[in-house]
């Protein structure tokens, strides 16, 4: 009676045992499924589609709970991201490729873009020793006022905000369309929100960062605007939404709701006459802590150059966030043209395996699934050649080498 008695004991604990197991395992997975996703954004007025994402309700729409912060730095994010601590954030849509190369990082170091954020609305801000020498577009007179300035000063310095960044890429392909040496100046790293406060005390001559900062400093009367980005290339890609890599494979149908709220965010912020309430709501001081009319006119493409250039007005060129599914596909095309800028520049001596490194950076395959999912259309330019509008040279994305070959440096 003892034994059997023993081994009801035995036979009660081995299932109790397999039961606390299960209750763990399955309380670990539920409690994981209902983390919260943490997504980070930088002071910029592109940060908007995750911003309004989460003022207009569509993360709990698509039933996914998401913590919205502001981050200081391009690195902080790159930072957060590779830790674990952001599941995603509003990002440089070349930064994982800088990153994954050891541009900007640890090289090996995977970020996975889900999809993009916007197009066009950069710019490069000169500030006020330029103005009445260096006109709104004038390429040509950049060179000579430089140099006359290195041989007043000895030095010249610009600024942009992470290096192989798109800020870092439009800055060097604006100095080799004015055929400005960059060796001969001094490029900085500065965070986007510290732009305008670094330029009125003097520690740099000119920066490339997004909106709203140039049209800060125009307001301010501290530098003006000398050219747009999408005057160097119309519609160019720009942020993107990146996510940690176990995050993209670990929980994946968060990532897709995510995404969902996101895409209708940029779907909203396109029509016009939302983006008034965007640039009230984005303005404030938890996000991007600017003016709201800085913010609101250069959204709806009125720029007030500054240094009594007057206005100039963006019809159909300025910041776009949908446009119908073309601007929210990732293509591989624009991650091995940003890559080929890093060896065009010098970053890298030797060309990286372009191809591989979009392919595994580049959550292609998911982007068509929630863009079907949505009935939002999917593009079929990708892999397809193309030129900069300022910068005639053909890139075509299948022949890397060919274009560096006879790209300006």
């Amino acid at each position: 009676m003892k034994n059997s008695n023993k081994q009801i004991t035995r036979v009660f604990k081995r299932v109790m045992l397999t039961l606390l197991i299960v209750l763990s395992s399955a309380f670990t997975t539920i409690n994981a499924q209902s983390d919260p996703v943490r997504l980070g954004f930088i002071p910029l007025t592109d940060c908007s589609p995750i911003v309004m994402a989460k003022e207009l309700g569509l993360f709990k729409k698509y039933g996914v709970e998401v913590i919205v912060t502001k981050e200081s730095s391009w690195a902080n994010v790159r930072d957060k991201i590779l830790t674990g601590e952001l599941d995603g954030a509003h990002c440089l849509y070349s930064m994982p490729f800088s990153v994954y190369t050891g541009v900007g990082g640890k090289a090996g170091s995977e970020m996975k873009i889900a999809m993009m954020l916007n197009v066009n609305g950069q710019a490069i801000t000169l500030s006020n020793d330029f103005c009445g020498k260096v006109g709104f577009k004038q390429m040509n007179k950049v060179t000579p006022v430089v140099a006359a300035k290195l041989k007043a000063e000895k030095e010249v310095t610009f600024a942009m905000t992470f290096p192989g960044g798109t800020h870092d890429l439009w800055l060097r392909n604006w100095m080799s369309i004015a055929g400005l040496n960059q060796k001969a100046v001094k490029i900085i790293t500065i965070p986007p929100p510290q732009m305008v406060a670094n330029m009125k005390v003097g520690n740099m001559d000119g920066f490339c960062v997004g909106e709203p900062w140039g049209g800060v400093a125009v307001k301010q009367g501290i530098g003006f605007t000398q050219v747009a980005s999408q005057d160097i290339w119309k519609d160019h890609p720009e942020k993107a939404l990146v996510v940690n890599k176990d995050f993209s494979s670990k929980r994946k149908a968060d990532l897709v709701k995510v995404m969902k709220a996101v895409m209708e965010a940029c779907i909203w912020l396109d029509n016009p006459s939302n983006r008034k309430k965007a640039a009230a709501i984005i303005g404030r001081a938890p996000y991007v802590n600017a003016p709201a009319d800085v913010i609101e006119a250069r959204l709806m493409g009125d720029y007030n150059l500054g240094c009594n250039q007057g206005t100039q007005v963006y019809a159909k060129d300025y910041m776009l966030f949908h446009k119908g599914g073309m601007v929210n596909y990732p293509r591989k095309s624009y991650a091995i043209w940003a890559m080929a800028q890093f060896v065009r520049f010098g970053y890298l001596k030797e060309a990286p395996n372009y191809a591989a490194i979009a392919d595994k950076l580049i959550l292609q395959d998911l982007y068509e699934e929630v863009a079907k999912s949505m009935k939002v259309k999917v593009p079929n330019d990708d892999m397809k050649p193309f030129s900069l509008t300022m910068d005639k040279t053909v890139f075509d994305p299948s022949n890397p080498a060919a274009y560096l070959k006879v790209v300006k440096r």
